[in-house]
């Protein structure tokens, strides 16, 4: 069904040659109005393929161009916490990779677990911890995509983050870089899983990512990770996390995001 589905959204979108797909976290779809001779296919209109249910999340797939670089833009992503089985997240990015696209931009909100890095901020990923209990690559292996027992220590390709901190760097966009850390959710933390997870060295904290980059990984995709920090977790200052929070953070950051995520696009080989 895999290669029937990327048939199927390849005549849809008239797809050419998309090397570069994004995945737009909530309340980050800002980017996907900036590509230009954009078509769309929404997910329900995707035989055999996930819906996205949460708000700040369109649910649907475009075909666009920067400059002359043919991209797929996922506008709007799967979280396991709305019922999806881990596999299924697994299958997009085998869809992903049947299409041709050989590198992954994840993008998500995220809450701070440092008091120094503050609401707005822009977080490059450098690695994650898996704390979800959760795995996109448990079942049968499929050795067409990848090995059985694929290795995590690079899953996000360095030459990428080299890449988007001097492009940030020239447009002047401040972009920190930290761990990110996956929780199951869909509950906020509590203020001791807070404390742990910063002891445990993770710098912000999110309920997504993590199986879309692990099934990438084990495609041997390159991946680059960024999140925005839409609020702080719970006890580091006197406040209570909420999603409106998250989509008016998210919607205050978009602008130098899709600054970012453009520049880097259109200048990477």
């Amino acid at each position: 069904m895999i290669e029937q589905t990327a048939d199927i959204i390849k005549q849809a979108l008239s797809l050419e040659n998309p090397d570069t797909a994004i995945i737009l976290g909530s309340g980050l779809n800002g980017f996907a109005t900036t590509l230009e001779r954009a078509k769309s296919i929404a997910y329900k209109d995707i035989p055999d393929f996930p819906q996205s249910t949460v708000s700040g999340h369109k649910g649907e797939l475009i075909r666009g161009f920067l400059g002359n670089k043919e991209i797929l833009c996922l506008n709007g992503r799967f979280h396991l916490y709305e019922g999806h089985e881990p596999s299924v997240i697994a299958k997009v990015i085998h869809i992903l990779k049947e299409l041709g696209v050989k590198r992954l931009i994840v993008t998500n909100a995220a809450g701070s677990l440092q008091t120094t890095l503050s609401p707005g901020a822009l977080m490059l990923i450098s690695d994650h911890i898996n704390f979800s209990g959760k795995n996109p690559l448990v079942g049968a292996n499929d050795d067409n995509y990848g090995p059985r027992f694929p290795s995590m220590n690079k899953a996000y390709t360095l030459k990428l983050r080299q890449k988007c901190k001097e492009i940030a760097q020239k447009l002047q966009i401040e972009l920190n870089e930290g761990v990110y850390l996956m929780v199951l959710g869909p509950n906020f933390e509590t203020s001791a899983e807070v404390r742990a997870f910063g002891k445990l060295g993770a710098d912000a904290v999110g309920m997504s990512t993590v199986p879309e980059v692990i099934a990438a990984a084990h495609c041997s995709m390159e991946v680059l990770g960024i999140s925005v920090i839409t609020n702080y977790a719970a006890g580091l200052v006197d406040n209570t996390p909420s999603h409106q929070e998250t989509l008016e953070e998210a919607d205050k950051a978009s602008a130098r995001l899709t600054t970012l995520l453009t520049e880097f696009i259109k200048e990477e080989d």
